[in-house]
């Protein structure tokens, strides 16, 4: 007798999540790129339209490594702690990001590509908790340890956030104060004609981020139900004779 298949649900967030990233980001690089160059800075400024945005994901990444890692600790289901994990590998990515947009500005404005001063040191550091993050993650094969280990590192990991978006107001730097002041009102340190430019591209980043968490968490989860059949498979090839294997 033949099992019927499971059925799929079908997942239509995803492509939707994706087609609003693209038609954002359209918008935002239209407005960003037709707008007049600035006073100071020409048109080096347009690339704040991505530089800033980037920045603003990778806070949102690890802030999400943080919280689906307390989310497991609380729930113990696995499926927050592959978000935790994927969540994570978006922020380093986008944290990498950050740094060759800046640097691409950085040179014509402060003749040099890299500077170590408080901003950019921070920003530098988050590389190495989040790339420990996941090396710690690729050194332990008991999940639920390894879950255990990742979550409460993801959780401590996140006090970087305030300390990198501060870190211009508590230390003296050359970087610049913050594009957009969360505290005492929120507000554009930057010319108003770039605002909707700048407001728009970090909608459309914000977007990205889910979408990719989506994209990135499917495949984790693809990743994780392979291993446990290989896991599987290699426990009933080594079971001694006449012991049947769990399956």
């Amino acid at each position: 007798m033949t099992l019927a298949k499971p059925k799929i649900k079908a997942d239509r967030l995803t492509p939707v999540l994706g087609v609003a990233t693209l038609l954002l980001m359209l918008a935002g690089l239209y407005i960003g790129l037709s707008a007049p160059p600035d006073v100071n800075q020409g048109t080096l400024v347009r690339l704040f339209f991505i530089h800033v945005p980037a920045a603003w994901l990778s806070y949102l990444a690890y802030g999400g490594t943080g919280l689906c890692g307390l989310l497991y600790l609380v729930t113990r289901q696995r499926r927050f702690d592959r978000l935790s994990a994927s969540s994570a590998e978006i922020g380093l990515l986008f944290t990498v990001s950050t740094i060759v947009v800046g640097m691409m500005w950085a040179k014509p404005t402060w003749g040099a590509y890299w500077v170590w001063e408080p901003r950019l040191t921070t920003t530098a550091l988050s590389l190495v908790i989040y790339g420990g993050y996941l090396l710690v993650r690729s050194l332990i094969e008991e999940p639920g340890r390894r879950a255990r280990i990742s979550a409460v590192i993801g959780i401590v990991g996140t006090l970087y956030i305030p300390v990198n978006y501060m870190a211009v107001e508590w230390w003296r730097g050359i970087h610049q104060t913050q594009t957009a002041k969360l505290l005492g009102g929120l507000g554009f340190a930057a010319s108003p004609v770039y605002g909707i430019a700048l407001s728009i591209m970090t909608v459309a980043f914000t977007v990205l981020y889910f979408y990719l968490l989506r994209v990135r968490g499917k495949i984790a989860a693809l990743q994780e139900a392979r291993e446990e059949r290989e896991f599987e498979q290699l426990s009933g090839e080594t079971a001694p004779s006449g012991v049947v294997a769990r399956g």
